[in-house]
């Protein structure tokens, strides 16, 4: 089947051109903006001839043809007629899909998300004093005064973060945000958590009949006060001239949303978040650990409908109430039984191609993020997936009868254990885990997956008729060292974020955060590919290896703003010789990662592909060896 073939069964099983809004390319995926997504055959086109792989992320439907050929198919759908569109317009129309429940959720994970890295450390610090504690170790007091500074800090401050972050996301200014968020906890008002105690501390009274207290720990009052404050601040900036701008709108926005926030919002808004509190450990305290096992069955279809954030208010809600965290167990069994279901298909297939992608995607899931193992594996084959969910359930159910609870969020399954050492309950949360992984890899690997026949011998047959029809016989492997195409701080593949990279669907390989903007060639080779963007590159070394140097995520967005490729197609380079120059600075300026990702994106022609640099790598270093 040609190109165009290819790219006609596409339109088709995309529900048509008139279901297709628009269409992008990076330098590994058809990027897809659809219209109905119901319309699409998605089987149709994860088993299309060169397509690698499909999944829906950011609004967009992604299909995964790889380096070189990616280019040839989009020039193929756009001669058939399909609209095209840079990467930035479609994420703005991204951000518009979705009805307005999807739409809001979205926006609740964008204020969030910034926020959990601290709660993770808060959580883990917590673990750390908890196990000290358990060891039976007594702690001098300026020590113990050390770690409560350690542990309630970000607790005591939440509503300044939340304000903070939700201004930027409004798009107010951001400054203006933290100042208005820590105004809801100053010293000067009575602290909320020494008045719900029943002391001496009471209430204030404003005007002699509205009782305040400080806001700490509350996340909805602090949320709906960066919303109002960062439209209330973009309002008074259109009307005041440009020239007093910096003293008026300011001022005018601080004074009337902390009258708001103090007086009207923060009284009415923490009523409600009390309920919303009240109504969630009424689920997750339902008898027989039912709240676990409806949590732990229905989280992963959460995740595929891209409204799992809303968990985020929930656990960060329930941390700064109780400073313990049920959901994180029960998602953690939800997760794993998902990875479980990933290791029994590659186990059990015989496809290189699909074990090449389902244990890295296993791995990921293990390590908290299960995108991979479910657009890239489980959904494809379904039965994986539902039987995850069964698995999933009956783990959340066991951790809800277990009582289990973490100090924190955001992390979960094997960098999950922090959360669980220092409460006691690590033997608990390891068997939990252990019951999600054993049902969910015995239920897909007895009923949820029947291996596609002769896989193997239709691979092996096709490339011998092309051989035979096209003369074009591959020169033999050989095994080779590849060495840094760029110099900085070695990533495990897995940690990168993107989950075509990490799930290891283009291949096996790493990535380097970089500290110098230089593109080195890896080996003798020649060039395949060189983006006129200057943002990617695909080699063909003399000993038979595909690589693929890709500098940053999402970096075919800037147009070629910051890079500058050195080489064209077809030419020869040496080891060390300059591909092309990168500006990392104008990469953060657009917003975006400049993570290098270099794959051996011909893995399955290989034994092994495995990375052999840690650290930091200078130019010279070996950092993958490739055997047959």
């Amino acid at each position: 089947m040609n190109n165009q073939e290819i790219a006609k069964k596409v339109i088709d099983a995309l529900g048509g051109r008139e279901n297709v809004n628009s269409v992008a390319h990076c330098a590994t995926r058809l990027r897809v903006m659809v219209k109905d997504e119901g319309k699409i055959n998605k089987e149709v086109i994860e088993n299309l001839e060169k397509v690698q792989g499909a999944f829906f992320n950011s609004g967009q439907y992604q299909i995964i043809f790889g380096t070189g050929t990616v280019n040839k198919m989009y020039d193929e759908v756009v001669a058939l007629g399909l609209p095209t569109s840079s990467k930035d317009d479609m994420k703005a129309e991204a951000a518009k899909q979705g009805n307005w429940f999807q739409r809001a959720i979205r926006t609740f994970g964008d204020v969030f998300v910034p926020i959990i890295p601290v709660i993770v450390a808060t959580g883990l610090f917590m673990g750390v004093r908890g196990l000290l504690t358990a060891l039976g170790m007594t702690l001098p007091a300026d020590v113990t005064t050390y770690t409560q500074i350690l542990t309630d800090t970000a607790f005591i401050i939440l509503p300044g973060l939340v304000v903070w972050s939700t201004f930027r996301v409004f798009g107010g200014n951001p400054a203006v945000g933290i100042v208005l968020g820590m105004m809801l906890v100053s010293g000067s008002l009575p602290n909320a958590w020494a008045v719900a105690s029943g002391g001496e501390v009471t209430a204030m009274n404003f005007f002699g009949f509205i009782p305040v207290v400080g806001l700490q720990g509350s996340v909805l009052p602090a949320f709906i006060i960066g919303v109002v404050g960062a439209k209330f601040e973009k309002a008074v900036r259109k009307v005041v001239p440009d020239v007093i701008d910096l003293l008026v709108t300011p001022f005018v926005t601080l004074l009337v949303m902390s009258i708001l926030g103090l007086f009207v919002i923060g009284p009415v808004f923490h009523v409600v978040e009390n309920y919303i509190l009240i109504a969630t450990k009424a689920i997750l305290s339902l008898p027989f650990g039912l709240g676990g096992f409806l949590i732990g069955g229905v989280h992963q279809l959460i995740v595929v409908s891209g409204v799992h954030h809303i968990f985020n208010l929930l656990e960060v809600q329930l941390l700064a109430a109780d400073h313990a965290n049920p959901f994180n167990a029960i998602i953690t069994a939800a997760m794993t039984a998902q990875g479980a279901a990933t290791v029994a298909v590659g186990v059990k297939t015989k496809n290189p191609k699909l074990k090449t992608l389902a244990f890295p995607a296993a791995l990921s899931a293990f390590l908290g993020i299960t995108e991979p193992a479910i657009f890239g594996v489980n959904l494809r084959f379904r039965k994986p997936f539902f039987l995850s969910l069964i698995a999933g359930a009956i783990g959340g159910g066991l951790a809800s009868i277990l009582g289990l609870a973490g100090t924190g969020n955001g992390i979960t399954i094997i960098p999950g254990t922090m959360l669980y050492i220092g409460n006691g309950q690590l033997a608990q949360y390891l068997l939990m885990v252990a019951v999600s992984f054993a049902l969910g890899f015995a239920l897909t690997y007895m009923f949820g997956y029947e291996d596609e026949k002769e896989v193997a011998s239709e691979v092996a047959t096709e490339r011998l008729v092309q051989e035979e029809t096209t003369g074009n016989i591959p020169a033999t492997l050989q095994n080779e060292t590849l060495v840094t195409p760029i110099v900085g701080d070695v990533v495990a593949l897995a940690d990168v974020n993107d989950p075509v990279f990490s799930s290891g669907a283009m291949g096996q390989g790493i990535a380097v955060k970089p500290s110098q903007g230089v593109v080195y060639a890896p080996a003798d080779a020649e060039v395949s590919i060189a983006f006129p963007t200057g943002h990617a590159f695909g080699l063909k070394t003399t000993d038979g290896a595909e690589v693929l140097i890709h500098v940053g995520i999402d970096t075919v967005s800037m147009n070629g703003e910051g890079f500058e490729a050195k080489v064209a197609q077809g030419d020869k380079v040496k080891a060390g010789d300059v591909l092309g120059t990168f500006d990392s600075n104008k990469i953060a300026a657009a917003g975006l990662d400049d993570t290098t990702m270099v794959i051996v994106t011909n893995t399955a022609d290989y034994a092994s592909v495995a990375p052999v640099a840690t650290g930091s790598v200078a130019k010279g270093d070996a950092v993958i060896e490739v055997k047959i």
